[in-house]
């Protein structure tokens, strides 16, 4: 049986995000590893007279925090990926934007050797989570149990709303873990340790909030304008779907058709 073009892009495309999703994964694992032994044979502190490789470990704490976090991502991803089936093209920029946010940006240090590193990331996360909002609301709606006929007005509302949600909880999450961990994550220090004050130190995630925003309005306009022109082909080649579903409708209907068969013999 030959396959036809589409269908092998298709097959080329799941095996790139395959390649990719294991490829970081063990690249999170490797790192979790590695961070532990430097952490390990690192001094509590250093002297003037160390290199200038060496560093405390409370240098390495906020590396192995991401790290083991990417991991258990990725993990729960793994797991979702059993009852969800999640499209190449939302899977591949996901596992991307993974590598780029923790592997890159903690570990190698890119937030702060690359200008503006952290700014692209939160505008790229943002459209990531304008898209899975567009297309978790497109299963939900597809519900037989409750049916529901969304505007595309609301549906745009609801993924601006959804990006913008997800981007404040992640502010929070970098705020608690700065408190009790001693973490940097949301930049109110520079590299060598010194404290910002008043609007300085508030000016990294007010600039994250603001991307997150900007990127969900982008994503979010352009889903209502396609959804406005009936171009659906954007959304559909970014839309969940629950593995066995129609195995499960095709029992249900088949239970129906048993039931009014008995019926009609009684």
């Amino acid at each position: 049986m030959h396959m036809s073009e589409d269908q092998k892009k298709s097959e080329k495309t799941k095996k790139v995000a395959r390649f990719l999703f294991k490829f970081v994964y063990f690249t999170m694992l490797a790192s979790v590893v590695i961070i532990t032994v430097l952490m390990f044979l690192a001094p509590a502190s250093i002297t003037p007279d160390m290199p200038d490789y060496i560093h405390p470990k409370a240098y390495y704490t906020l590396m192995l925090v991401e790290s083991i976090f990417g991991c258990v991502i990725m993990h729960f991803a793994k797991k979702l990926l059993g009852w969800v089936a999640i499209p190449s093209y939302m899977l591949i920029p996901f596992v991307i934007f993974l590598y780029c946010a923790i592997f890159l940006g903690e570990v190698r240090m890119f937030y702060y050797r690359v200008q503006n590193w952290d700014t692209f990331l939160h505008f790229f996360s943002a459209g990531m989570l304008g898209s899975l909002a567009f297309s978790t609301i497109s299963l939900l709606n597809q519900s037989d149990k409750v049916p529901m006929h969304l505007s595309p007005l609301f549906v745009a509302i609801f993924a601006f709303c959804f990006a913008v949600a997800v981007g404040a909880l992640w502010e929070i999450y970098e705020y608690n873990f700065d408190g009790m961990l001693g973490l940097n994550m949301q930049k109110f220090m520079l590299e060598d340790g010194t404290q910002l004050i008043g609007r300085a130190a508030l000016a990294d995630t007010m600039k994250d909030i603001i991307t997150d925003v900007c990127g969900a309005a982008a994503v979010a306009a352009v889903g209502y304008l396609a959804m406005k022109k009936e171009s659906m082909q954007w959304l559909k080649s970014n839309q969940l779907h629950l593995r066995h579903a129609p195995e499960k409708k095709a029992d249900t209907e088949t239970k129906k058709d048993e039931m009014k068969h008995d019926t009609a013999q009684q």
